[in-house]
């Protein structure tokens, strides 16, 4: 049951922070908006880390480091896949994806799932997939590249997962501080080139590279001059909804040691975009699709199958 619900719980603050990024990257560009709320995580990880404790070891440090170095990987590969292809097609496989991978990997490993727990799997597959559904009107279509960016991306996020599992449940959440020190220096290095690259080509007047327009674009900021308070605010919300999210992760990977935690953790873990497309119809009023409505409730069913299975 505490599986089930602290993995709930951090597929819905994933999707909260989603929702505050994707806000921050109307002004900003993503990779800059990504790169800052890493950092900004560190401090409430390293509070928790003070006020819980906790017994770091090589061990946790390496791990932490794999989910780190997977987690900046997966983000830099989505936005390069978002870039080129269609978000309607690319965003709920990577997605489906990062569930799927934890699940084969537990599989491999001798996990035996009951009929009831691979019906469910399936169920909160397909929702992941309707959930995540956008409209797309660019007029895009799928390319290998976009594709196979998107699918290394979901790996790339199915990796923390595995990471955080292999980490020692007497760590504490050491690992998490390590992987989000990692993540905000290879964020924050992708950032300086993506800037660069932009100023070079903005002074050549040449065209501009595919990989960096996807973040020019919509920004509203000019380089340079400081964020508007508002703006720091969603940044810093984002930052710390996405480290509460990975002490929500790891702590239901080490609620159980039944082995049939880490497949259900990672499926109920990439039902982030509920949060995101709920806040989205709150606060900016955006109207949910049919099927999205009908992922959100099969991912409810999925969740009750998983609790009994």
């Amino acid at each position: 049951m505490l599986t089930v619900l602290f993995g709930l719980s951090g597929a819905v603050v994933y999707g909260f922070a989603d929702f505050l990024g994707g806000l921050a990257s109307r002004r900003v560009r993503p990779v800059t908006v990504a790169a800052v709320a890493a950092a900004i995580g560190i401090v409430p990880l390293l509070i928790g880390l003070a006020v819980l404790g906790g017994s770091p070891s090589w061990t946790s440090t390496l791990w932490g480091a794999v989910a780190g170095l997977s987690g900046a990987v997966g983000v830099l590969l989505l936005y390069a896949a978002l870039a080129i292809g269609p978000m309607s097609v690319l965003s709920p496989l990577t997605a489906v994806f990062a569930a799927v991978v934890p699940v084969v990997v537990a599989v491999a490993r001798g996990t035996v799932l009951s009929p009831l727990a691979i019906a469910a799997v399936v169920v909160a597959v397909v929702a992941v997939v309707l959930v995540a559904a956008v409209r797309d009107t660019s007029g895009a279509r799928p390319t290998v590249r976009g594709v196979v960016a998107a699918a290394v991306a979901g790996c790339g996020f199915g990796g923390i997962v595995l990471a955080y599992d292999a980490t020692p449940p007497g760590a504490g959440i050491h690992p998490l501080v390590v992987a989000r020190v990692l993540q905000t220096v290879l964020l924050g290095a992708a950032a300086l080139v993506v800037t660069v690259r932009a100023g070079r080509g903005a002074r050549s007047g040449g065209a501009a590279d595919p990989a960096a327009s996807v973040d020019v674009a919509g920004s509203a900021v000019p380089p340079g001059r400081w964020w508007p308070p508002r703006l720091l605010l969603t940044v810093a919300g984002c930052g710390v909804f996405d480290a509460l999210a990975n002490v929500c992760i790891q702590a239901a990977l080490h609620a159980s040691d039944d082995p049939g935690t880490l497949p259900v953790v990672s499926v109920l873990n990439a039902l982030y975009p509920i949060g995101t497309v709920v806040l989205a119809g709150v606060v900016l009023r955006e109207r949910l699709t049919s099927p999205q409505w009908v992922g959100i409730a099969l991912a409810f069913v999925a969740s009750v199958g998983l609790t009994l299975a």
